[in-house]
């Protein structure tokens, strides 16, 4: 089974160094992270959406998600195949 939650990032520049710490401190259950926003020669977008391949216990995963869950702007959610 896959264990994939997808990340909601408003205002992204201004969230990411919290957002970074609570993925810092659960690395070891991250297997694979991907960050997508958009931008192009005007722009680059504050918004953003972050894929992570989590590895472990289903605890941990909720423990994760809980922390996220926890930060104005930013919203997360849990795929399964």
């Amino acid at each position: 089974m896959y264990s994939i939650m997808a990340v909601k990032v408003e205002e992204r520049v201004a969230k990411a160094p919290e957002l970074q710490e609570i993925l810092t401190g659960h690395g070891c259950i991250i297997k694979t992270r991907v960050g997508l926003h958009e931008t192009d020669a005007e722009k680059c977008s504050m918004n953003g959406i972050i894929i992570l391949h989590l590895y472990g216990e289903k605890e941990e995963f909720q423990k994760l998600y809980d922390e996220i869950a926890a930060l104005d702007g930013i919203t997360p959610r849990f795929i399964e195949f």
